[in-house]
């Protein structure tokens, strides 16, 4: 069996798939990204540079996309989530590509899925009361092309939520 490699700055070959410890600091990272790179690599067992290094090249590897804060929806006046399911008229590529990009410059949806299966799409939306969810029905009614049929449901709370994976 062939190993692929992927050699990085500083002359580090990085395996494709991360190594053991690569996966500890991979978990921690996503537990708590904020902590300093000593506390990352005490809890890993490495040393602050040697640490400072995986990171960097999990980052250069894409391993790691990004970093980011995790908000309180609720405390910001975000009182409801809605999962919406999207009927197109048509699958086609031009289509779906118009929608993907209609979808885009709608800040209430926070995702938006392509489906196998029933519906064409999925959007998780966010909206502060119902008047706010009324207007956005409308607007993703009237401004998202190629809509066939749109049915809503309402979260009445989060039972689980995880947004690291489970490596």
């Amino acid at each position: 069996m062939v190993e692929l490699l992927l050699v990085l700055p500083e002359n580090r070959a990085l395996p494709l798939q991360p190594d053991a410890t690569d996966r500890k600091l991979l978990r921690e990272l996503q537990r708590d990204s904020h902590r300093s790179v000593q506390v990352l690599g005490d809890t890993v067992g490495l040393s602050p540079s040697a640490c400072h290094r995986r990171i960097r090249a999990l980052e250069e590897a894409g391993f790691v996309q990004g970093y980011r804060a995790e908000l309180d929806a609720g405390r910001l006046g975000f009182a409801m989530q809605f999962f919406i399911e999207v009927g197109l008229t048509s699958q086609s590529e031009a289509a779906l590509d118009a929608f993907e990009a209609a979808v885009q410059d709608i800040p209430e949806v926070l995702e938006c899925h392509l489906m196998a299966g029933q519906s064409d799409y999925i959007l998780r939306v966010i909206c502060r009361d119902h008047e706010d969810f009324e207007h956005l029905h409308r607007r993703l009614s009237a401004r998202l092309p190629g809509v066939a049929r749109i049915h809503s449901n309402m979260s009445i709370r989060r039972v689980k939520a995880r947004s690291g994976l489970p490596i």
